[in-house]
């Protein structure tokens, strides 16, 4: 048999086989999908038990003293019912309330948003240049005061505010009372202060992920040092920012301590953020489900900047996986 015998032969045999269309690539599967295994959910028993007696058992039955009339003392302190929604009209009604509401707002995002991300910010950017004895120290400085106890935070500035105290003397005028003049000024300062070394961490963390050669090429075209700030550093900084912002907010918003401890919510009502005014209510007045009530409304916001947090982590970890 002759060699085109052959290759005829073979060709026909090639025409009359089904065309099956192009070979598909071997699918893979994702090892980075979120999966559930039947398996763990004997080992995520305990920690879930735990989850709810210690969490979410007391925050509904929290919820339930908010709608009861419990006292601390008298005669419902032990007897008392369910009274439906007369502490929501009496919520609703209440002045101070919605005082205190906005005296959180400001508290949060003067002190937790603007002030503490603001300088912790700064602080890390400066640190990247500075040199390294000098940002050792401002690290270690900076760290200390996130490290001490809020009892401490309050009493260095409480007694730093009042006459005769440190900042008073800064200013110029060490006779000058500023607790009374202003306190909120010196509340939020104080929450900043304590806050910033937990910030400036999360970003200098950031800046050191930051490729080097990025900037290099961008200092090869000239560009000035608020070009590649603006233009380079802060734009790759925007998710560290909004989850340093959401972290900053939750711990402001439950900032109950070093608050109280400096002012007990006034002069007045001037300082009366939520968490205050909650345990004013509750333990000073002997008004517990109205003090319920009102710890109930920072647990929803506090709820909410958590599920912004959360939800802000996840399209983060899938941007970087993507």
């Amino acid at each position: 048999m002759s060699m085109e015998t052959v290759a005829g032969t073979d060709t026909l045999k090639l025409a009359r086989r089904p065309h099956k269309g192009p070979k598909k690539p071997p699918t893979s599967v994702r090892h980075d999908r979120v999966r559930m295994n039947v398996a763990s959910i004997p080992l995520l028993l305990p920690a879930t038990v735990l989850l709810i007696v210690l969490f979410f058992a007391p925050v509904a039955y929290s919820f339930y003293l908010g709608l009861t009339n419990l006292k601390l003392a008298g005669p419902t302190s032990l007897n008392y019912r369910f009274t439906g929604f007369a502490n929501l009209q009496r919520l609703f009604e209440d002045g101070v309330f919605w005082q205190s509401l906005g005296l959180s707002g400001i508290f949060v995002v003067g002190s937790g948003i603007v002030l503490t991300t603001g300088v912790a910010l700064v602080l890390a950017v400066a640190m990247q240049s500075a040199l390294k004895p000098v940002s050792g120290i401002v690290a270690v400085v900076v760290m200390i005061a996130y490290m001490l106890p809020p009892v401490t935070i309050a009493l260095v500035w409480f007694a730093s505010s009042v006459p005769g105290g440190s900042i008073t003397a800064l200013f110029g005028n060490p006779q000058a009372d500023f607790l009374n003049t202003v306190p909120m000024v010196m509340v939020s300062a104080a929450n900043a202060w304590s806050l910033t070394g937990l910030a400036m961490l999360m970003f200098s963390s950031a800046l050191r992920n930051i490729p080097s050669d990025i900037i290099e090429a961008a200092q090869l075209e000239n560009a000035t040092w608020g070009q590649r700030f603006f233009r380079i550093i802060l734009p790759l900084l925007k998710p560290t920012i909004i989850t340093t912002v959401l972290m900053m907010s939750l711990l402001s918003l439950a900032n109950f301590t070093v608050v109280f401890l400096m002012t007990g919510g006034g002069p007045g009502s001037a300082t009366m953020i939520l968490p205050v005014y909650s345990y004013q209510q509750g333990f000073l007045f002997s008004d517990l489900a109205y003090g319920a009530l009102i710890g109930n409304v920072t647990v929803v916001i506090a709820t909410i900047f958590s599920a912004l947090f959360v939800r802000l982590s996840r399209q983060r970890r899938a941007r970087a996986r993507a």
